[in-house]
């Protein structure tokens, strides 16, 4: 023991302390210098000594995020010579990288290496910490900025300078982690450049010692002859759509025609296509095309279809479920979201009643809010993803690899929340949200000691957090503040996705500066709006459907054939499975029978995943509510989803019921024209081509009977991409 506490001694430096006798240049340190190579050798990778438990009895941080933790596991653990001063060669962290001594990590650098001579250097120096304020890296800048090549097949180098506390600079381009978000676009070649791989747009993420900075690659078509045709701008929306596809050589698809705007409008705005006789006078209205569709969208907008699709989207997004809430729970909440979105209540008030809420489960239903997200660090995790789409569960155990956030802050996050109480009330399955007077602190993992609530970002102009009875009243004011650079961001992303398919940044609830938005301007010009608004979702959705951009067609040109991410073209998406259910409806005139809930709801209508569980809605990915993560919801298509609807009883029982559309519609005489007429209008919302009112008459005469032949022919247009796609 004397001898260890003798080593000890000998090695132990102040940190940051200068070494004796050292000359004026400067000398190697730990932060500036070694753990730059740790990091990029892998030691401190996850399948490595940077997992959870580490590897062979020796952890370090995961990518280095606690360089002072990983200082003292290299020099100041006894279990083995790592650090060797009298000896470099014959230290550890020297001999087994560099396979003189078996090492099953494999080699990480040869010993005649810069790394190698790095390491021994500082080891012979006296291994000495370095000033995290003058030795830590302050910036990360990268060179260029942008990379815009005219054709794919190019390589282009970067050049990555660090700037330290100090003011110094350094060239790290060959240190420095390099990776594409679209490697099929633009990969990384083993010497760090980029590589144009096809036409199209990805983002390169350069990350070195916790700074990140992003460089947005375009490539263009090399096709000559593109000659940008502008189309009509119906708001500003369309202006920076436009201003980008014509920079990158993109021709937009046209309008697309109002046959299928009514459909897509429709299910967009309600979660339900129209009947026959709304198509009919929609398409039959003489009126200007851009007249009645703004009419129609001004008639959708509100209506009650619309308050059932949108209560249904939020009831996913709050985990609505019996299984959390109790039946009556459930119900309650459902009908305060409903009263929220009928009254378009402004989306900070709406944000700011769940947040703030207490009381009884079922008097005040915004609370069951707590009910489920019932321990702070829950909260804390759902709040920020929900509502400012930043994802903070990766820094509950180190700081975020990807992002800026800490540890720290994830736990100051989790404070506001600490007060949060919960106990029985007097009905059964009620509880009570109230505020704890004990207990209602939060400890950090590492020091055991009470964290104090802190924004993630200061914000001048709020009060002291300590003045609030209710932290949690502090947090909203700071994250429902126009100033605010997520909250309103966050949410016209989100409902910008539910429109056009994916979101300005993807996912939606993932944003980072490593995950840049694919048209900033746009992005900006959303947001500010949406502000100026009041915060009205309701504008905000009129804005987004009534511009061009949302009304496109889906035809490609070869100009915007390859262009999946810059909203050139309308992008097909399967129906959800409440809409696709709901769609069969209509397509039959057969309503289901849903358990539990009066006879004439609708799929949008239902109050939680319990009514019709493990049916049709669950096969075609309808979320059990157990996340507020919108990757929940599933709109693949497989083979059991194909055979559901080939041989299943959900749609074989529909077109055959009896009171349905098909046997109401011969009953009552119409002709084989009218027939076919309505079939087409109720299940694609257009009426039939002359070919193929030609064809369906053709059939539906032919000897195996009108009925059967009538439903074989709705069978068959349901089962087409026409219906099973939103276009």
């Amino acid at each position: 023991m004397k001898a260890v506490k003798f080593f000890l001694a000998l090695c132990v430096l102040p940190l940051a302390a200068p070494t004796p006798g050292a000359s004026a240049e400067r000398q190697t340190n730990f932060i500036r210098d070694i753990m730059p190579v740790l990091n990029r050798t892998g030691c401190t990778g996850g399948p490595c000594h940077g997992s959870a438990k580490g590897k062979n009895g020796f952890k370090l941080s995961l990518r280095g995020y606690d360089p002072e933790f990983d200082y003292r596991a290299l020099l100041f653990e006894v279990s083995g010579r790592r650090f060797n001063r009298a000896a470099p060669a014959e230290s550890l962290m020297l001999s087994k990288p560099a396979m003189q001594i078996p090492h099953e990590g494999g080699l990480r650098f040869e010993v005649d290496s810069d790394y190698y001579k790095t390491i021994y250097k500082w080891i012979s120096e006296g291994a000495p910490y370095g000033d995290p304020a003058l030795d830590a890296v302050a910036e990360l800048s990268v060179e260029p900025a942008e990379i815009f090549m005219e054709k794919p097949g190019g390589d282009l180098a970067l050049k990555v300078t660090a700037k330290y506390g100090d003011g110094s600079t350094r060239d790290v381009s060959s240190e420095a982690v390099i990776e594409s978000n679209s490697t099929s676009t633009a990969k990384i070649n083993d010497d760090g450049s980029v590589h144009g791989e096809r036409i199209g747009e990805a983002a390169v993420l350069v990350r070195y010692e916790g700074k990140f900075a992003t460089v947005p690659v375009t490539i263009l078509n090399p096709e000559p002859g593109f000659e940008w045709r502008r189309l009509a701008q119906r708001n500003y929306i369309d202006k920076h759509i436009d201003a980008k596809l014509k920079r990158l050589k993109i021709q937009p698809a046209p309008e697309a025609s109002d046959e299928v705007f009514v459909r897509r409008i429709y299910i967009d705005l309600t979660g339900i296509p129209p009947t026959p006789e709304q198509t009919r006078a929609f398409l039959e209205d003489r009126a200007a095309s851009r007249t009645k569709r703004e009419r129609l969208i001004d008639r959708l907008i509100g209506s009650r279809e619309f308050v059932d699709h949108w209560a249904l989207k939020w009831g996913d997004l709050l985990q609505s479920n019996r299984k959390h809430l109790g039946e009556k729970g459930t119900w309650a909440f459902r009908q305060w979201i409903r009263d929220a979105i009928a009254s378009n209540q402004p989306y900070d008030d709406f944000t700011r009643e769940i947040l703030t809420s207490v009381g009884s489960t079922f008097q005040s239903p915004a609370s069951n809010y707590f009910r489920v997200n019932d321990d702070p660090k829950i909260a804390m995790e759902t709040t920020t993803q929900l509502f400012l789409g930043v994802r903070m569960v990766c820094a509950q155990c180190h700081d975020h690899p990807f992002e800026k956030w800490t540890q720290n802050q994830y736990y100051q996050l989790a404070a506001f929340f600490a007060a949060v109480g919960m106990k029985p009330g007097f009905d059964a399955d009620e509880q009570i949200v109230y505020l704890k007077r004990d207990d209602n602190d939060i400890k950090h993992p590492k020091t055991n000691k009470v964290v104090d609530a802190e924004y993630l970002i200061a914000s001048a102009g709020l009060p002291p957090i300590a003045d609030f009875r209710d932290r949690r009243e502090a947090l909203a004011d700071w994250l429902t503040s126009a100033k605010n650079p997520f909250f309103a961001k966050a949410i016209v992303n989100r409902v910008w996705s539910y429109f056009l398919g994916r979101g300005i940044i993807e996912p939606v609830d993932d944003i980072r500066g490593s995950n840049p938005p694919i048209n900033p301007d746009l992005l900006d010009a959303l947001e500010q709006d949406f502000i100026a608004s009041g915060f009205d979702l309701q504008h905000l959705m009129r804005t987004i459907v009534s511009s061009r951009t949302y009304q496109t067609g889906i035809e490609t040109n070869k100009w915007n054939e390859t262009d999946e991410v810059n909203f050139s073209r309308f992008a097909p998406r399967r129906l959800p499975a409440e809409s696709l259910l709901d769609a069969i409806t209509v397509a039959t005139g057969s309503r289901p029978n849903f358990p539990e809930v009066p006879e004439d709801f609708t799929a949008q209508q239902l109050p939680d995943p319990h009514v019709g569980k493990g049916g049709f809605l669950d096969m075609f990915g309808r979320p059990d509510r157990e996340s507020s993560c919108e990757c929940e919801r599933r709109n693949d298509l497989s083979l059991p989803q194909a055979m559901n609807l080939v041989n299943g009883p959900t749609l074989a029982e529909a077109i055959a019921d009896p009171e349905g559309r098909v046997a109401e519609a011969i009953l009552a005489g119409k002709s084989d024209r009218e027939l076919v007429e309505e079939l087409y209008l109720a299940a694609l919302s257009r009426f039939p081509t002359g070919i193929e009112m030609d064809r369906a008459l053709t059939y539906i005469r032919s000897d195996s009977g009108r009925a059967a032949q009538t439903q074989d022919l709705l069978w068959a247009l349901i089962n087409s991409n026409a219906f099973l796609f939103n276009r």
